[in-house]
């Protein structure tokens, strides 16, 4: 009776959560009680079994059994590495279905526009996949939008993108997939390495780590800078004097420390913080994002399994609005400030060689508002600020069983979601409220599954099959945040529902020789109540739910090589319609904006020597809208990058390595923006040299 009990008064707990009741999580002491807390029997267990030789990876507990069921693209560090702009969603996008919400890369977008997503389930600025680094979200949770220029693809070790509705920790959101980062250690950097690189326009990426080991357990620790007077986003035609280039300053410093507790149990600790500043278009229209993050992770590989990660992070972003007609500031977004925090705990019990057992709860708290002011003739008119809080928490299960050739994999996941503490407000400079909204509460369960199949044929043919469902809750951004891109206006909805996917895959993978591996997969994607800037009038929007956006496609890659020489490429070709009736039905079967029907890249790697590295790539992508009614087009584009890695001297003289980078080698015009005949485009022909100074 005490046990039923106890899970009935959970139960009520659980169904009245609320983000002030529980914000002793984000305190780092209840923190450190609530993972001692969870991990103390699995600890004490493996203090009594005889020590052995300390093996302290600082990863996960790593992939699980039923990985190959899914549709998984891993990038190794090596090309990780080796992009021509240095920049981590440029390498992403060698990966078929990656997406940003616009082409253009973290030089010359706006930082709220920089939401990820896969199989052509886009149409807003939001991410609809979820992006981890070493296990924890790094996505902006009032916007959606990924700091990029805070993840360095040189501090990792490996990318692993998972196409298709998440589960496991941290799922909801992932109803596109989710995107993986591992940080490196010193197996991968070394005890250390510095890189500096200028390019043509004179602008500088400069970035140095250090690695060293300490006793059993290592430290990794790093800073990275990027600055430049940036290039023209504006077509020469279009420029007038209050066109600027798109300058950008920004840096990141980052310090992760792991070390044994036991001969099983292993502490990652981590912090993060970055600060990016950029100008997009016109003189003043500077916008800047900022950031914080910290988190403790303790992961046991005995004989109970756990990974054990609390986190805390603070961000903000700001921008101005330049009119593009009287080139004046018309609203100042002075900051948005976020809180957000939370932790997960997943358990592996020993259920025999043949299972992998996972089970898990996850937590993630959030609080942010906006602050802003709109301008008349360089005069403020008014004082706006509009925000609210957010919590979800989140009990998952999957079970993988092995029976021969066959893998077989279930799961399910449990959210219990709150929205909550909405408002909007307004008022004169002279303090009269012209507008003072508050919104309802609201909450939500939500089970969600995901299942499939790999028969593994022989050593050269594997089968697979999958089916899956997710959900999303909007952003406070798409709840309560009205923004101006000229001409057109884009209203808030704060009655927006959570979005659901549905859907199912199937493929088939081939290793038909040593020397070559080969997947395709065959997808249909349903995203019900999908979340969109629907047009309502003459430049104007507002972001409301449609019926569905329908995905169909093909994903295709492979790689080939031949001694030092690899050949590899990923393509992507997704029928993508929005399903929509009523006062939306001039939408029904018309492309969501910003989504190609056709994206390819192919990359051919040349290693004559150890250290050398020659590399090209040639990327496409198709034409795509940029807007709900098909009407503005960005035309396809075609992209030449090239990579040359040439050591100076042998590494016991000097570790230098000469590194030299282009992009954009044909300098292709590429549309990022077609607003009524105002376009922006992106990165040019540049050219980049410096040196890698590696000590082993």
């Amino acid at each position: 009776m005490c046990q039923f009990r106890n899970l009935s008064n959970l139960f009520w707990w659980v169904r009245r959560l609320r983000i002030d009741d529980i914000t002793t999580v984000l305190h780092p002491a209840g923190v450190l009680l609530a993972l001692s807390a969870w991990t103390a029997p699995a600890i004490a267990q493996d203090v009594d079994q005889p020590t052995s030789v300390i093996v302290v990876t600082g990863q996960g507990l790593g992939e699980d059994a039923a990985t190959p069921a899914y549709d998984v693209h891993t990038i190794q560090r090596d090309d990780l590495t080796a992009s021509a702009s240095g920049r981590i969603e440029d390498v992403l996008s060698s990966v078929a279905g990656f997406q940003q919400y616009r082409r253009s890369d973290s030089r010359s977008s706006n930082p709220s526009n920089q939401g990820v997503t896969l199989r052509a389930l886009g149409g807003n600025a939001s991410s609809r996949a979820v992006v981890l680094l070493d296990g924890v979200p790094v996505t902006n949770p009032f916007f959606g939008y990924v700091p990029f220029s805070a993840l360095v693809p040189d501090r990792l070790r490996a990318v692993r993108v998972t196409r298709g509705g998440g589960m496991g920790a941290f799922g909801q959101g992932a109803v596109s997939g989710t995107i993986e980062l591992e940080s490196a250690g010193p197996d991968e950097i070394g005890k250390g390495q510095i890189l500096t690189l200028v390019d043509n326009r004179g602008e500088t990426q400069s970035s140095f780590v250090v690695a060293p080991r300490l006793g059993d357990g290592f430290v990794v620790a790093g800073f990275q800078q990027d600055r430049g007077q940036g290039f023209w986003t504006t077509p020469e035609d279009q420029r007038v004097p209050a066109s600027a280039r798109a300058r950008y300053d920004s840096w990141s410093a980052f310090v992760r420390a792991v070390a044994p507790l036991t001969s099983t149990v292993e502490v990652q600790a981590s912090g993060l913080a970055y600060d990016d500043s950029r100008t997009l278009r016109f003189k003043g229209a500077d916008s800047r994002s900022s950031g914080q993050q910290a988190s403790l992770r303790l992961v046991g590989r005995g004989d109970w399994k756990f990974d054990a990660i609390a986190y805390v992070q603070a961000q903000d972003f700001s921008n101005v609005v330049i009119s593009s007609t009287t080139y004046k500031e018309t609203l100042n977004q002075k900051k948005t400030p976020t809180i957000s925090g939370g932790g997960k705990l997943e358990l592996r019990p020993p259920v025999g060689a043949d299972h992998v057992l996972r089970l898990g709860a996850d937590l993630r708290l959030i609080q942010g508002h906006l602050l802003e002011e709109p301008y008349s003739n360089g005069v403020p008119t008014a004082f706006r600020r509009g925000g609210g809080k957010q919590s979800d928490i989140g009990l998952y299960a999957q079970e993988d069983w092995t029976r021969g050739r066959w893998v077989f994999t279930a799961g399910a996941r449990l959210d219990r979601w709150t929205i909550r503490d909405g408002f909007y407000r307004s008022t004169s400079t002279s303090g009269i409220v012209s507008q003072n909204d508050s919104y309802a509460d609201r909450d939500g369960w939500s089970v969600n599954g995901r299942g499939g199949a790999v028969w593994n044929a022989t050593s050269l043919v594997s089968v697979r099959v999958a089916g899956y469902t997710g959900l999303r809750v909007p952003t406070l951004n798409e709840l309560y945040r009205p923004y101006v891109v000229f001409p057109t206006t884009t209203q808030a909805n704060a009655a927006l529902k959570p979005e659901r996917l549905r859907g199912y895959e199937g493929g088939v993978d081939l290793h038909p020789a040593g020397w070559l591996d080969l997947t395709f997969t065959a997808f249909d994607n349903r995203l019900l109540d999908a979340i969109a800037n629907v047009t309502i009038g003459t430049n104007l929007q507002q972001r409301q739910n449609v019926q569905a956006i329908h995905t169909r496609g093909i994903e295709a890659g492979g790689e080939a090589r031949a001694g030092r020489l690899v050949l590899s490429g990923s393509l992507a070709f997704t029928d993508a319609k929005v399903e929509a009736q009523g006062s939306q039905s001039r939408l029904n079967g018309l492309r969501p904006a910003q989504v190609p029907r056709f994206a390819a890249s192919g990359t051919v790697a040349w290693a004559p020597r150890d250290r050398w590295r020659l590399a090209a790539t040639l990327q496409h992508t198709g034409m795509q809208y940029d807007d709900d009614l098909n009407t503005s087009k960005l035309p396809a584009a075609t992209t030449l990058d090239l990579v040359a890695q040439v050591p100076i001297a042998s590494p016991a003289k000097f570790p230098a390595t000469l590194v030299l980078r282009a992009e954009n080698v044909t300098d292709v015009q590429v549309e990022t923006r077609n607003q009524s005949g105002s376009i922006d485009i992106t990165t040019p022909r540049t050219l980049w040299a410096g040196l890698r100074i590696s000590v082993r």
